[in-house]
């Protein structure tokens, strides 16, 4: 966390604001605490969003979608003020590094933290189309892991950003690297498609690039539509699973609910604050210490 900035808000409505946790495409996000003391996470729009109005129109519908997300893995939507000046959101606070963050200090994680992770983004998944969502933009960054698991952010938001500037090639808000093919090809975005995001994101996580390394956007999303993932050296318990989430088919890919079965957890895993390695534990127990 940064310290505020001397033009930054030291309020935003009736929370408090302590640091700056990042900023994104969006705009500016900064720790902040409640009326009664709780930590959270404080969204203020940005200002060239903020006048959009079809951006406000659609950010308004998919922020109240947002707020009947439920489940343990997700950061919930608090509050919201869109009639504010700048616009702002509010969600439940996860102190917890990113997975792309713990990834790039630490390294690949081992088959039982994959397994966790991947249930957790699975029941994630669960809530957030239950509440009628897609993520559309499931990623690294957009996975926080606390000591109880991992957590997913940003729901509702990529589909507000549509036909804003921050879009990939084609006018489509995504990160290439984890965009299902339909996505890529401007067709139906549905709930499989983030089914194929977690499959990307399980690769990421166990270090492989499964259509590649390097290379030009339009290159990867060339070899995601056209080419068969490479998912050498991904553990043998979850090949098969991977492969059916990154299918070419939409309608192959499993549901969320399938793949909870195919982890087949059910508490053997352990106490969930063993989950992850012991450096990756100890990265996201110091960063509790130092963000609350």
């Amino acid at each position: 966390m940064e310290p505020l900035r001397p033009d930054d808000p030291q309020a935003i409505g009736r929370y408090r604001l302590a640091g700056r946790l990042g900023s994104g495409g969006m705009g500016e996000v900064f720790l902040g605490y409640s009326p009664g003391g709780r930590a959270v996470a404080v969204k203020v729009i940005r200002a060239g969003l903020a006048a959009d109005a079809q951006f406000r129109d659609r950010f308004a519908r998919e922020a109240e979608a947002a707020r009947r997300v439920g489940g343990f893995h997700t950061a919930q939507v608090v509050e919201i003020n869109l009639a504010a000046d700048p616009p702002w959101l509010v969600t439940a606070y996860v102190p917890g590094p990113s997975l792309a963050a713990v990834v790039a200090e630490h390294g690949a994680l081992p088959e039982l933290s994959l397994r966790v992770l991947g249930a957790g983004l699975a029941e994630a998944l669960e809530a957030i189309h239950a509440a009628g969502l897609v993520h559309r933009d499931l990623k690294p960054s957009n996975i926080l892991l606390a000591s109880d698991g991992p957590r997913v952010i940003d729901f509702g938001i990529a589909r507000a950003l549509e036909g804003t500037a921050i879009t990939v090639p084609g006018g489509s808000l995504g990160t290439p690297g984890f965009m299902a093919p339909e996505h890529i090809r401007g067709g139906i975005v549905g709930p499989p498609a983030d089914v194929f995001a977690l499959g990307a994101v399980l690769c990421d996580a166990a270090g492989l690039r499964p259509f590649g390394d390097a290379g030009p956007a339009h290159t990867l999303m060339y070899r995601i539509v056209h080419e068969e993932p490479d998912l050498t050296g991904l553990p043998d318990g979850l090949r098969d699973l991977v492969a059916a989430c990154l299918a070419k088919d939409p309608a192959a890919r499993p549901t969320p609910a399938q793949i909870l079965t195919w982890m087949g957890l059910d508490g053997a895993a352990g106490p969930i604050g063993e989950w992850l390695p012991a450096q990756a534990t100890q990265m996201v127990d110091r960063y509790q210490s130092d963000n609350l």
